[in-house]
């Protein structure tokens, strides 16, 4: 697919609003974006929240209206099902824009297009409702339980500010957000434009009433009076990104707002001795575990980055095991290719290189567990083990490391101190101990233990980062009568 001929416009805006008179182009020349002051951007996020703010509930998608559950999931549903009809011309769009834009390759962003567009689809945003709800019914107006009767109200303004790391991630946001009927400002990564953008764009044509309470508008980071006065009539604030980010927006939001902040994660992977009783066996993991750290290039939060391997004798030792990742990870290259790193990430990536050969030199070849480093060349994987914990690494574009352990208590005590920033673990062979473990990660402050084929995509209804993610939007309002019935 060619890059496009001419910029991406990097916004959608309701019916009665404006496009300021300033646009700027980004660097790489891909991307078109408002260049909004503090006064646009403030008349936007009032007027959302005024329609947002009583008084447009249920009773038809009419202009400026939410509609109640049922409509929303509708309409939500039929702009994600676009997105996985291979005749629909907005898939089309989505495919050819996204590599030039996100950083991914072709067929990668092919993969993250269908694995997160699934998640769009209404029987799926039925599920999420029910898992975080049970009943919805208090979404749209009072109903009895527990002895009272109780209502959950979406905010009157929830304006995101979503990192641009993965695409996709800002769609899934206004989902969210819209799947409630709250009026929504959403601020997208740069990496994840073109989702968010098209997705918005389609709800329109989809039910123009709930298209007129989203505003997805880009704007440079560090513009902190433009970011101020976006997040001045805000009831709840969502900010995704790094720990320094998320910690910055926290500064700017209203003393009066929720926030909910999804800060630095990384994923690990655990791999038991059950995975490593024969090579055909340890490939096959190895091939999963390949694609743990490979989808999205490393870049997502669920990205497996370090892997632990159990060390009791197995067919296959953690040091063969490394080896097998490394070939995985070189089938994969040529399956869904990574994507071109920037300048400072090819530069990380040399760095880490250079030490990791550093730390595998001058050692014996009868040395009995010894550092080995294996890379992709001009690929950017790279597979380092680790056996004396030497080498600490952030990088992107499919480094993992390596390192064996002999009990799960000391796995436990090893990855203890990245307990806050751990989210997803990836395991295999475990077997009856697999709950024994869940329960010790979840105390240190992992979110998320599933098997290594599952780790790229969570379902929607996961408790994102231990919170249910449409539960953290609302707030519930409880109505209680006196005895007999009487108003109390």
């Amino acid at each position: 697919m060619s890059a496009p001929s001419r910029p991406f416009d990097a916004w959608v805006l309701p019916s009665w609003m404006d496009v300021p008179e300033r646009t700027r182009t980004t660097e790489s020349g891909d991307v078109r974006h408002p260049a909004p002051d503090a006064e646009w951007i403030g008349a936007l996020a009032a007027g959302l929240a005024k329609r947002g703010a009583g008084g447009l509930g249920a009773g038809g998608l009419e202009a400026g209206t939410t509609g109640d559950t049922t409509e929303r999931v509708r309409a939500l549903g039929t702009v994600g099902a676009r997105f996985l009809d291979p005749d629909d011309p907005l898939r089309h769009e989505a495919l050819a824009l996204l590599p030039a834009t996100s950083g991914l390759s072709e067929s990668m962003a092919r993969e993250v297009l269908d694995g997160m567009a699934r998640d769009w689809l209404p029987d799926r945003l039925e599920r999420l409702l029910s898992e975080e709800f049970g009943d919805p019914s208090p979404l749209d107006r009072m109903v009895g339980r527990g002895g009272r009767e109780v209502m959950a109200v979406a905010p009157r303004l929830a304006v995101q500010l979503v990192a641009g790391s993965v695409p996709g991630v800002g769609a899934t946001a206004l989902v969210r957000s819209l799947l409630l009927g709250a009026p929504t400002l959403l601020k997208p990564g740069l990496g994840d434009v073109v989702l968010t953008v098209l997705f918005a764009r389609a709800l329109r044509a989809a039910s123009p009433g709930l298209a007129d309470l989203l505003a997805v508008v880009y704007w440079p980071g560090g513009e902190e009076e433009v970011e101020r006065a976006a997040l001045r009539p805000a009831e709840v604030v969502v900010s995704y990104g790094s720990d320094a980010a998320v910690a910055s927006v926290r500064t700017r939001a209203p003393i009066t707002a929720r926030f909910v902040g999804y800060h630095h994660r990384e994923g690990l992977g655990v791999v038991g001795a059950g995975a490593l009783t024969s090579e055909s066996a340890a490939r096959k993991t190895a091939g999963e575990v390949a694609r743990a750290a490979g989808l999205f290039d490393q870049r997502g939060c669920v990205s497996t980055r370090v892997v632990y391997v159990e060390d009791v004798g197995s067919a296959v030792t953690p040091s063969g095991f490394a080896s097998l990742l490394a070939d995985a990870l070189g089938e994969l290259e040529a399956e869904l290719p990574a994507g071109a790193l920037d300048r400072l990430e090819r530069s990380a990536v040399h760095q880490l290189r250079g030490t990791a050969e550093m730390l595998s030199s001058g050692w014996g070849d009868d040395a009995e567990d010894r550092p080995m480093l294996r890379h992709g060349g001009a690929a950017p994987w790279s597979v380092f083990y680790d056996p004396y914990r030497a080498l600490e690494t952030s990088c992107v574009g499919r480094v993992v490391v390596v390192r064996p352990f002999r009990t799960l208590d000391e796995l436990v005590e090893r990855v203890r101190p990245s307990g806050p920033h751990l989210q997803t673990v990836g395991v295999t062979g475990l077997g009856d101990r697999l709950k024994k473990v869940a329960e010790a990660l979840g105390r240190i402050g992992v979110s998320r233990v599933a098997p290594f084929a599952a780790v790229p995509f969570p379902e929607p209804w996961w408790h994102h980062d231990g919170r249910g993610p449409l539960a953290d939007l609302v707030r519930w309002v409880d109505l209680e009568r006196g005895e007999g019935g009487i108003d109390g």
